[in-house]
């Protein structure tokens, strides 16, 4: 399979926190299987947008490879950042909507977190090639701030290091008026969230020709 693109995510592992995300969202990037997602009206809309990305929190964006490198060196680069990461937790997950859309965010101290997702955007900048006008433009969009302009100039995207805020997307942009109804929808269909949550393991995915992203390959956090 050739990719597009690649990520670092975190992926729940086996178990009904997965099982739900990715029946929730209609992708299953761990298997790269299409699902059939509850029978709730409109949720197939309201996940149009994460569903290509499957259920994951973003540690570093997606990418396209720097001329002069390849797969086999990315992989390895991350096999040994993987190698010296320590793991990370907070003391739990909960469902927050982030301006207008919804997702899962850590609960407690998540400087651990931060650390792991620093960690792995600096370890592999030299596998990123630099963003295009185009992507770049369509960033500066957003208003960014100076410091998230910055951060796209030397990281090739706004939200990283203190601007990172970890979470794993349930919805794109809802109506502000919709907001209620499906974070009580959400919740109604939520298994129990971990406590604590902890964060052992990345994973590399790839985008495929389809637009869709699916696992290559986890790493254990072993520092």
């Amino acid at each position: 399979m050739s990719y597009t693109r690649f990520a670092v995510y975190y992926l729940p592992p086996e178990g009904v926190l997965a099982d739900f995300g990715a029946a929730w969202l209609g992708w299953d990037c761990v298997t790269a299987r299409t699902l059939v997602p509850p029978h709730v009206p409109g949720l197939h809309d309201v996940t149009m947008t994460p569903r290509k990305y499957g259920f994951h929190g973003t540690l570093k964006p997606p990418f396209r490879l720097a001329e002069g490198t390849n797969v086999a060196g990315l992989q390895e680069a991350l096999s040994q950042m993987a190698a010296t990461c320590a793991p990370a937790q907070s003391d739990g997950l909960a469902l927050t909507a982030l301006g207008r859309f919804l997702a899962l965010t850590p609960v407690g101290d998540t400087s651990g977190i931060a650390r792991v997702a620093a960690t792995c955007v600096e370890a592999l900048d030299a596998f990123r090639a630099p963003p295009g006008q185009a992507e770049l433009a369509r960033r500066r969009k957003a208003r960014l701030s100076e410091r998230q302009e910055a951060l796209l100039q030397r990281w090739g995207y706004p939200y990283v290091m203190e601007e990172f805020r970890f979470h794993l997307t349930l919805t794109g942009r809802l109506p502000v008026d919709k907001i209620t109804h499906w974070t009580d929808t959400a919740r109604a269909h939520l298994p129990p969230l971990p406590a604590p949550f902890v964060m052992d393991a990345v994973a590399l995915v790839g985008e495929r020709e389809d637009g869709r992203f699916e696992l290559i390959q986890r790493y254990t956090l072993a520092g």
